[in-house]
């Protein structure tokens, strides 16, 4: 058995169940400082591992962790003019009976002294704030993950560095071979004595900031002599360097040949380099647009899932994962070749791409996800708004529960979708090569 894969997955279970405690503790916050009596607090579904009982709250985990929640009571109001402590029991169709059950049930929790403590009669901005602490949460760890991510380790780049593999022969692009041969022709850094390790600074006097920097300058010269300047073992050097005209790639399009560019013969080292804090935003940006297209095309995204499931299609990068895919890549990442600083960079980019797309998707205002309670939130008001400002009566408390049955075939849709990619997770697995 490798080790090192089992202990990625359950690194990786255990910073998605750390997630998802810190999303619900984003509800349970502003929920107990508006007053909402909250009677459980869990981490993960199923049958319960372990709990305590704080107060007025149970405390706890349960087995399977795919999820949580916290339960406040009185989410739904009773009918419009009755009693809130009683509830008709008779319903005359089969909506209406689904709807008048989970008013019933609601109720229940509701104790003696409780009235002004339910979910429903709070105001309308404070259950905005309420359902929105959770997505806001899983934002804040998502930032928290990229600035670790691009401040404190650095993204995979390419130094201006002389790199170990760099080849000491002119390989020329219609060659099919990758090594030298007796007879090749030595490059220009090979015969200038340039060495693995030398940084490359300078260029005929132009300031090499970055790999870019120097292919651009080295491409654009052509063939002819060059002044290089290096760092060597912590001195500074100039080296007489005459290039050579060859045929390379293109830059843009690595399909396309750039006849007779100037070629100096060298390959760069990869690095991580860190980012400032500002990059930071542009970086959350890419990615919150990358996820949101992807959530946007979420349909189509599933059909693509159910071939890889069923047809034994490759899997799209860019589509969904469950949590089961997400753990075996944790696996995958701690049992690679990688070095353990790329590891630990893998590994938190992807806890950043996780709460990102969490918080992202917990904002579609459908229930039983959190944008429905806060469109319905907002929803209300905005009538009350209007009723101040007509100077009318104020509304009643909106009145959620009669979207149950839409609620109900979102949530089945949402099993089924969930249940696709834990199968699909298992035959066809989304891994780092993909």
């Amino acid at each position: 058995m490798n080790w090192l894969y089992v202990a990625g997955i359950i690194l990786f279970l255990l910073g998605l169940m750390i997630s998802i405690a810190l999303h619900e503790l984003g509800h349970l916050i502003p929920a107990k400082l508006f007053g909402v009596k909250v009677t459980q607090y869990m981490v993960g579904f199923g049958s319960t591992a372990w709990s305590r009982r704080k107060g007025e709250t149970e405390y706890g985990i349960k087995w399977i962790p795919f999820g949580g929640y916290i339960r406040m009571i009185g989410m739904l109001p009773p009918r419009p003019g009755e009693d809130p402590a009683k509830v008709r029991s008779t319903a005359t169709g089969p909506f209406q009976g689904l709807i008048e059950s989970a008013r019933e049930a609601a109720l229940e929790e509701v104790r003696p002294g409780d009235e002004n403590r339910v979910f429903y009669r709070k105001k309308w901005w404070q259950k905005v704030i309420i359902m929105s602490g959770g997505p806001a949460m899983n934002f804040v760890l998502a930032f928290v993950f990229s600035t670790i991510l691009l401040v404190g380790i650095g993204l995979p780049a390419e130094a201006p560095i002389v790199s170990p593999d760099t080849n000491t022969c002119v390989i020329p692009v219609s060659e099919q071979h990758t090594a030298c041969k007796p007879g090749d022709q030595p490059t220009p850094a090979a015969q200038a004595g340039l060495k693995p390790g030398d940084h490359m600074v300078s260029f005929n006097g132009a300031t090499i900031g970055s790999w870019d920097d120097a292919i651009r300058l080295v491409r654009s010269h052509g063939p002819g002599p060059v002044k290089l300047g290096i760092v060597r073992d912590g001195k500074p050097m100039t080296l007489d360097v005459t290039l050579i005209a060859q045929d390379r790639p293109n830059l843009e399009d690595p399909e396309k040949i750039d006849k007779n560019v100037g070629f100096l013969g060298v390959r760069p080292t990869k690095v991580m380099e860190q980012q400032s804090v500002g990059q930071v935003i542009g970086y959350m940006g890419e990615q919150t647009a990358r996820v949101a297209g992807s959530i946007f095309n979420l349909p189509e995204k599933m059909v693509g899932i159910w071939h890889a499931a069923f047809s034994g299609e490759e899997r799209d990068p860019e589509g969904p994962v469950g949590m089961v895919g997400a753990g075996r890549m944790g696996g995958e990442i701690l049992a690679s070749d990688l070095s353990n600083e790329e590891k630990i960079a893998t590994f938190v980019s992807l806890l950043a791409g996780f709460n990102l797309a969490i918080g992202m998707f917990n904002l579609i205002p459908l229930l039983p996800l959190d944008g429905g309670h806060i469109a319905g939130g907002l929803w209300e008001g905005l009538k009350r708004a209007y009723a101040k400002v007509m100077r009318r009566p104020q509304p009643k408390y909106v009145d959620i529960a009669k979207v149950l049955p839409l609620t109900y075939a979102a949530a089945l849709m949402m099993m089924i979708m969930a249940g696709l990619l834990v199968y699909a997770d298992l035959v066809n697995p989304l891994t780092l090569t993909n």
